[in-house]
């Protein structure tokens, strides 16, 4: 039982700890808290275990004293019974015992004399302790010859296990009105001495012929008992509340004042301010910490002198890096310009010249066919010479930020019928339709010019790999805040794996033929709008939806 109470105590205690770890007030209180929660608990269960062993020892007092005043009066009933009884001298108030042979007898000089039985003494004695409040006594039999001896319900209990079982005692707490009394009674067994008047009731010796019980008013034992319980709390309290202002000033003047000293010290290095408060000086753990803590202080503030020596060296370092790479950057990109141009101008007269040399072949309507053919060449390598200048120049402009966009309210409907008619040659080539599907008033503030280029480019790429006989749907939806445009061809998926690839500069897929930058310009155009470009996934089907999203409000470079 023990074991058990520890070690709920240690469960309770461990379960409080918890809860106090938590609560948001002051190291001391929860200390002092904690530490009076403990000591309520202990004491109040050393208080009951107390209690009860005090109750215990005074319950057995009274046993003892019941079983003290019961061999008293068997020891007084023996005696009066070995001499035959006692006579003593009558009283105007008393009548001889009808229950006796010779109740009355008278000396020589004329006085009467009463003669006493066992049980008449007994019943005697115990009127008098009754009336003194001690203690009384009360003879009983389950075989009456005075009915004044006729057992209650406890004695009549106790009798018949005396008789049935065998029992030698038997004990009881009774309440009677707002007083408690212990009662004891034990057996009486028939002797030689008291055949003489029980002969005829068939008795033996060694019969159970009665008992007597004994009453002991519990009153004062358990005013006692209360008086020692008070006690015992207004000690352990007043210990309690001594020890819990003791604890308190020592953790106040031991701990608290230490750790806040070195809090404020803490908090000076924190902020960056050279503090000069010295180390806390208790002679104990606390003392070794602060000493740690200025320690490492020193070595912190000589570790960031350095360390911000360091960072200030690697920053001139990187800075002058930096404009070297700058410069770097804007030679690369003069350079492409100047190129790009220098390189468009020729390209585009040899164009000029290719173009005047063939119609003049052909309106001479001489035998040149293999050498327009070798012209178409010479042109078609031209013009792609011619576009992936003009691309290389506009992906150099938006990489390097200058990338100028002349933001107006654009039609959409409007600018895509414009963008499909002029692929109405190259569609009719493939017997290829356009289903456009866009709500009429749908607008958009961007550059008109770099919207149409990213049209032109997603529907040159479904008129590309589209089949013939095919539909390409263009949509548009919007919202409050953008506008989406899908493009949708029956051409063959796109792997998901190359998806996010396609957008990548000088990126094609298999041996299709192209510059690699038109899908990469397009998202640098939508990006520089703040917008979105993409390819939904199709996985397992033959046809491809791209789609980009602009904000109906202007953003970008203007």
């Amino acid at each position: 039982m023990h074991g058990h109470s520890l070690e709920f105590l240690m469960h309770t205690l461990k379960r409080l700890l918890r809860q106090f770890r938590a609560l948001k007030i002051s190291l001391s209180l929860k200390f002092v808290i904690g530490i009076a929660v403990v000591l309520a608990i202990t004491t109040g269960a050393s208080i009951y275990f107390i209690n009860k062993n005090h109750e215990k020892l005074v319950i057995e007092q009274l046993d003892q004293q019941a079983r003290a005043l019961f061999r008293q009066v068997v020891l007084t009933r023996k005696w009066i019974s070995d001499h035959g009884g006692v006579f003593v001298e009558r009283v105007p108030w008393k009548e001889p015992s009808p229950y006796l042979a010779e109740p009355e007898i008278v000396d020589t000089h004329g006085k009467r004399y009463f003669k006493q039985s066992p049980a008449m003494v007994t019943k005697e004695l115990s009127k008098y302790a009754k009336e003194k409040g001690l203690y009384w006594f009360h003879i009983t039999s389950l075989k009456l010859i005075n009915p004044e001896n006729a057992p209650d319900e406890f004695e009549r209990t106790a009798l018949n296990e005396f008789e049935t079982k065998g029992t030698k005692e038997a004990t009881k707490i009774e309440k009677v009105s707002s007083s408690y009394f212990y009662r004891y009674i034990a057996p009486l067994y028939v002797e030689e001495t008291c055949l003489k008047c029980h002969s005829h009731q068939g008795y033996k010796t060694g019969d159970v012929r009665g008992a007597i019980s004994v009453t002991v008013p519990m009153d004062s034992a358990l005013l006692m008992i209360s008086s020692g319980r008070r006690d015992l709390i207004v000690s352990s309290s007043v210990t309690i509340g001594i020890l819990m202002v003791v604890l308190f000033i020592m953790m106040k003047e031991l701990v608290i004042r230490p750790v806040s000293e070195l809090k404020a010290s803490i908090g000076d290095f924190s902020k960056g301010r050279e503090t000069k408060t010295a180390a806390v000086s208790t002679g104990d753990e606390l003392e070794e910490l602060s000493n740690s803590f200025v320690e490492m202080s020193q070595t912190l503030t000589e570790y960031h002198e350095e360390l911000e020596a360091k960072v200030q060296k690697a920053t001139k370092g990187l800075e002058q890096a930096n404009v070297k790479l700058m410069e770097l950057n804007e030679r690369k990109s003069d350079f492409i310009a100047k190129m790009s141009h220098e390189l468009r101008t020729p390209m585009t007269s040899i164009k000029g010249a290719m173009d005047y040399i063939s119609a003049k072949v052909s309106k001479d309507g001489r035998d040149a066919g293999e050498l327009i053919e070798f012209l178409d060449v010479i042109k078609n390598n031209a013009d792609r010479l011619i576009r992936l200048v003009n691309d290389t120049l506009d992906l150099e402009r938006i990489e390097s930020g200058v990338f100028d966009l002349h933001f107006s309210q654009i039609d959409l409907l409007s600018l895509i019928k414009d963008v499909a008619i002029s692929f109405q040659s190259a569609s009719g080539e493939k017997n290829i339709t356009f289903k456009i599907m866009v709500n009429p008033g749908t607008f958009v503030d961007a550059d008109e010019d770099r919207v149409r280029q990213v049209l032109i480019n997603l529907l040159s790429n479904a008129l590309k790999y589209g089949p013939e006989n095919s539909e390409i749907q263009i949509s548009v939806t919007e919202t409050e805040a953008k506008v989406t445009v899908l493009v949708k061809d029956e051409g063959p998926g796109i792997p998901d794996e190359v998806r996010e690839k396609i957008f990548d500069k000088f990126y094609t897929i298999g041996k299709r033929h192209g510059t690699g930058l038109g899908l990469a310009i397009c998202k640098g155009i939508v990006e520089a709008h703040s917008g979105e470009i993409g390819v939904l996934s199709n996985t397992g089907k033959r046809n491809n939806t791209f789609y980009f999203t602009l904000p109906k409000r202007g953003a970008g470079v203007s």
